[in-house]
């Protein structure tokens, strides 16, 4: 069968392409969200992905699979968005009437944006190859993600497709037409720089899925958060908890800062209703914030690192992800 359409497809069949690919298309998504960081970066990687499978169809001679063929276009075209000079920039603190605590630093990775779990399924099922060194789950989780995206483009790409999918060796070398001494040496430097990364480990890049003690936290820090409860959102929070913001490039390290920033923000009167969602195998929330005409407006989302039954890191992102998640643009305030 897989025969038949890749010859029809090479023939111009444009009905037998798509079925070719379309088991592919997912976890190519995925690909190039790691590769990126961004969920509409990659979107548009794998549009450009496909077409360029497309166009380049008629030429494939089948010494690889389909997919193998398909993950060297992929990497290839991620590999070019990262050399580029477009991406996202950082943006100035935008909140009215909130006065930010001095960060701890500024975060490099301000184009880090959330990828909803609801298209994720498909993509963390796939069969992993012999080399695969992390569990799909947790290979996509922000804290991971973001480590990724500070790695030079041809450590990144041998690692990712090394370590989180399993390909062997040979493999990588020729989508990256390179040595398989050039890969290997490119992957020891990859490896070694994420395991000088303590905070990986610090920040929970382990995936936990749902489970009753993370509804359990989930549904406190829902409490505390709506009611502005300081007292009550301190004693979720471990003691090296963390915060940021992209692309706003602010970020909070430790419980007592962290609990400054949070204080400015309830000081300020912001109060919030917050809706269940889930982002990189992590809860989330849509954040609303309340107004004088019993609507909230949906200002942001909030997604959750839990590690040992509390929170150890908040990532906000921007209102602009609320289509990625179904989630309106206002509601009514309870």
């Amino acid at each position: 069968m897989t025969a038949d359409l890749i010859s029809k497809a090479r023939a111009g069949d444009g009905d037998a392409f798509r079925e070719l690919i379309q088991p592919y298309r997912r976890e190519l998504q995925v690909h190039c969200y790691r590769m990126l960081g961004s969920f509409q970066d990659a979107e548009d990687a794998l549009q450009d992905t496909l077409l360029g499978a497309w166009q380049g169809f008629p030429k494939f001679e089948g010494r690889s699979s389909v997919r193998t063929w398909l993950y060297r276009i992929a990497t290839n075209r991620c590999l070019n968005v990262r050399r580029s000079t477009g991406r996202r920039p950082a943006k100035e603190w935008d909140v009215p009437g909130v006065e930010p605590p001095e960060p701890t630093r500024l975060g490099e990775v301000v184009w880090l944006e959330p990828f909803p779990d609801a298209l994720l399924q498909e993509a963390i099922n796939t069969p992993l190859g012999p080399d695969a060194r992390y569990q799909q789950a947790e290979s996509i989780s922000l804290a991971f993600v973001t480590a990724l995206q500070l790695l030079p483009p041809r450590q990144l790409a041998v690692l990712i497709l090394r370590d989180v999918l399993g390909f062997h060796a040979i493999d990588v070398a020729q989508m990256l037409e390179t040595t398989i001494e050039s890969a290997n040496s490119a992957l020891k430097r990859a490896r070694n720089s994420l395991e000088r990364r303590p905070s990986l480990a610090e920040r929970g890049v382990t995936h936990a899925t749902a489970s009753l003690a993370e509804d359990v936290i989930t549904a406190k820090f829902v409490s505390a958060w709506e009611s502005a409860d300081l007292d009550a959102l301190v004693a979720l929070l471990t003691d090296d908890v963390f915060i940021s913001m992209p692309p706003i490039p602010f970020e909070y390290e430790g419980r007592d800062l962290v609990v400054r920033f949070c204080a400015n923000i309830f000081a300020a009167g912001r109060r919030f209703d917050l809706v269940l969602t889930r982002a990189n195998g992590q809860p989330a929330f849509g954040a609303y914030l309340r107004s004088p005409n019993n609507l909230s407006h949906g200002v942001g989302l909030y997604v959750l690192t839990l590690r040992g039954g509390r929170i150890a890191a908040m990532t906000r992102f921007e209102n602009t992800v609320f289509p990625w998640f179904e989630l309106p643009r206002s509601l009514p305030s309870r």
